[in-house]
């Protein structure tokens, strides 16, 4: 104890001490995304930003430390009344951000309080305006409602109000149960349309299947009469050429016959061979009349001996001879 009094009655220890303590209390450190509210002797200064900040001790210091990032805040459940007069306990969240350091603590007492009952009221006064229906079904329309409201509201208090979502909606017990016959009934009907649509689309698919099959058949009997009938053209048609084919060659081969007959019928053999046909000719003549009948007629000078046909014979192809000679 006798060797700290000399320090204790120091003075320069004592300057030294509040020297330190007063250099502390004018340099500042701000965090990132914080909000130092800086007041002047009990009036507003300014809002020191993030990084190294310098005050005036005891003259000045920070009144409120703001928190300028994206915060949630639980809207707890509460008692709403639709416009056809339900009740509903509905619950919610809300996204938030200190825009305004300074706004968020001289305009306001509690921003996260206001900020909490103003989203509550809001969403109670939507719910009024609106049945029972259709607070189910159109969420998002509740949503919006209230984030418009709440956007203009909370504007003086330097807070932007980012996003709403209603997290639950619950009727009374009632309600819930004839919601679930409503939807019961629901369902059983869709059931039945489908089952009716199901039986119609079939019916239908098989009447198109079948007036389909009919249209192919149709058209499978067209394309084979027209089958048919090209076959049997083309069959006429070839059958015609076959024809005028055979004709040509025949009368081709005629003609070559003629030809080569004329050209040895000139000769002495040819007219010996065309005397002894003629005579051959005459006397099968005699023979088929005279195996049809009992009776032979001939022309009176003709007797009825085969020398005589024969001779008759050989006349006629001397003659025959002889024509084109003279």
């Amino acid at each position: 104890m006798e060797l700290l009094l000399p320090i204790i009655t120091n003075p320069l220890v004592w300057i030294t001490i509040v020297g330190l303590y007063t250099l502390k209390k004018g340099i500042i450190f701000v965090p990132q995304n914080r909000g130092f509210v800086v007041y002047t002797l009990g009036k507003y200064t300014k809002t020191l930003r993030a990084g190294i900040n310098f005050l005036i001790p005891y003259v000045q210091s920070v009144a409120a430390d703001r928190n300028l990032k994206e915060q949630s805040l639980e809207i707890s459940s509460q008692s709403a009344i639709t416009r056809d007069n339900i009740t509903l306990e509905i619950d919610g969240i809300l996204f938030m951000k200190v825009t305004d350091a300074a706004a968020a603590t001289n305009n306001v007492t509690d921003y996260k309080l206001a900020v909490t009952q103003l989203a509550m009221t809001t969403m109670r006064n939507s719910i009024g305006s609106m049945e029972l229906d259709d607070c189910f079904q159109n969420r998002d329309m509740i949503n919006a409602t209230i984030l418009s409201a709440m956007t203009e509201a909370t504007a003086p208090w330097g807070v932007q109000v980012t996003r709403y979502e209603i997290k639950d909606i619950n009727p009374p017990q009632s309600i819930k149960e004839d919601m679930e016959k409503q939807m019961t009934a629901e369902r059983e009907k869709r059931s039945v349309e489908l089952t009716a649509k199901g039986v119609k689309t079939a019916a239908i698919t098989r009447a198109e299947g079948e007036k389909q099959a009919k249209v192919l058949a149709a058209e499978a009997d067209k394309a084979e009469q027209v089958l048919l009938a090209e076959a049997e053209k083309e069959k006429q048609i070839l059958e015609a050429i076959g024809k005028a084919e055979a004709i040509r060659l025949v009368a081709e081969a005629d003609a070559l016959a003629l030809r080569t007959i004329g050209k040895e019928a000139a000769t002495t053999e040819g007219q010996q061979a065309i005397s002894l046909t003629l005579a051959q000719q005459s006397i099968d003549a005699h023979k088929a009349i005279a195996a049809e009948g009992t009776v032979v007629l001939t022309d009176g000078k003709t007797g009825n001996n085969i020398s005589d046909t024969v001779a008759q014979a050989i006349a006629v192809s001397t003659t025959l001879h002889k024509a084109p000679n003279t």
